[in-house]
């Protein structure tokens, strides 16, 4: 419940941040919106581990969060078609457009498209809000969990399998991050398309970032988790190196790759993390929520390498294979449960 209200608070804020034009007022809108994200997360993913058999939780989780794919898909279309003028002027034209006292009133009106898609949200959202609040769900815990709920410490890293997971993760979330945030840009210097074409793609790549999930929920029936993770990873890099040298439309379709690919990494990553932690199921959620720093500090460092390399949009794509190699690892030998001596809390 917090988490829903934090996310409509976050986006009604996006309202009175585009009447100010202030970067610094996005962000905290942004860091709102992300402290909704975060909440549901930490609650909702070992919630939905624990609805059932223990051997199908990476099917459900993989399940419930390929709904999320559904939003990547419908964002990037929306964000084209409301968001995105189409309008790209030169240096020159909005140095003309400054002269004649036009430019302020045309930053001001491309910053107003934010508001209505802000407003819906926040409506949607609250919506969702209130069914949650008439809605009774069921408490459940680890059938074979310690009388004695864990507090949040540290301690719980001791398991490996879990700090890996944790290592994992914010790879896997720096990975998503740099590959989305970058594709406009990778679309248009790697693929020659406009801004708006580029959009559509990125719909594309959303949805098969859905299908990835909801077929990945099907393998999982037959393949064990941390091996389809694993086979995924190896694709996932080698479809990297395409986008990193290859050129013309097949970018884009090694984009595409990737987003079906890497589609089940965050939910996979997050129920092996979470194995056989017992009471200590909530901290150890928390940390794999947490690891997603990454998609914060990832981006940057690859933002710094394009600029290292005279704006190759391409070459900042080694960041996203790197992360991957990493997430193989994790699959191939960092999953693995330890036993470890029991300790207090």
């Amino acid at each position: 419940m917090a988490g829903l209200a934090l996310f409509a608070i976050g986006y009604l804020f996006f309202i009175p941040a585009a009447s100010a034009r202030s970067y610094v007022f996005f962000l905290a809108s942004l860091f709102i919106v992300a402290s909704g994200a975060a909440f549901l997360e930490t609650v909702a993913n070992p919630y939905v581990t624990l609805l059932g058999d223990k051997k199908s939780s990476e099917q459900r989780l993989n399940f419930s969060q390929s709904f999320n794919g559904l939003g990547a898909v419908i964002a990037p279309i929306l964000g084209g078609q409301f968001i995105l003028s189409g309008i790209e002027h030169s240096k020159e034209e909005l140095q003309q457009m400054s002269t004649r006292g036009e430019l302020n009133g045309y930053l001001q009106s491309e910053a107003n498209t934010v508001k209505i898609p802000a407003l819906i949200m926040a409506i949607t959202i609250l919506v969702l809000w209130l069914l949650f609040y008439f809605t009774k769900f069921p408490e459940v815990k680890e059938p074979d969990a310690d009388a004695k709920s864990s507090k949040f410490s540290a301690s719980v890293l001791r398991h490996s399998h879990l700090r890996w997971a944790v290592i994992a993760q914010f790879f896997y979330v720096g990975a998503q991050v740099c590959i989305t945030s970058f594709f406009i840009r990778i679309a248009e210097q790697g693929a020659g398309l406009d801004e708006k074409t580029a959009g559509y793609y990125l719909g594309v790549y959303g949805f098969l970032f859905m299908a990835g999930r909801f077929i990945g929920t099907f393998f999982l029936k037959f393949v064990k988790d941390y091996v389809l993770l694993s086979i995924y990873c190896v694709i996932s890099v080698l479809l990297c190196l395409v986008a990193i040298y290859g050129s013309g439309i097949y970018v884009i379709y090694a984009l595409g790759g990737i987003g079906f690919f890497m589609s089940i990494m965050f939910p996979t990553i997050f129920s092996l993390g979470l194995v056989g932690l017992k009471s200590n199921t909530e901290t150890g959620s928390s940390w794999l929520v947490m690891s997603i720093i990454g998609g914060a500090i990832l981006p940057y460092g690859m933002g710094t390498l394009i600029d290292i390399k005279n704006d190759d949009i391409q070459a900042g794509y080694i960041i996203p294979l790197v992360c991957f190699l990493v997430i193989l690892y994790f699959g191939v030998v960092g999953h693995k449960v330890k036993t470890v001596e029991s300790k207090p809390e």
